[in-house]
């Protein structure tokens, strides 16, 4: 998995599967809501997300009030999305 940042954006390649990937992007994630509100998140070809991330995730939208955009790039880790029913709470499109 490679993590790249710029401003208020995060793109995410390679399967996210580890505790390891869980803390890398939650470390990216912290240094950008210190300074901004909303957060672009572009998870390019994981066929899922652990559940660690889901619930981080899920505290920055619920409990920090920061606005997650996220674009995804598997249709399987789209359905998962919707499967759980966040693809309104983490604003989930497809990447064209």
């Amino acid at each position: 998995m490679q993590i790249t940042t710029s401003s208020n954006s995060v793109n995410i390649t390679g399967n996210i599967k580890s505790i390891t990937d869980y803390q890398e992007i939650k470390k990216a994630i912290n240094t950008i809501v210190d300074e901004h509100k909303t957060v672009n998140i572009t998870i390019q070809d994981s066929l899922s997300i652990t559940s660690s991330i889901i619930g981080y995730f899920n505290k920055l939208v619920l409990k920090d009030a920061i606005k997650i955009n996220m674009q995804v790039g598997s249709e399987q880790l789209l359905e998962l999305l919707e499967d759980l029913s966040l693809t309104s709470t983490f604003n989930v499109r497809k990447v064209h």
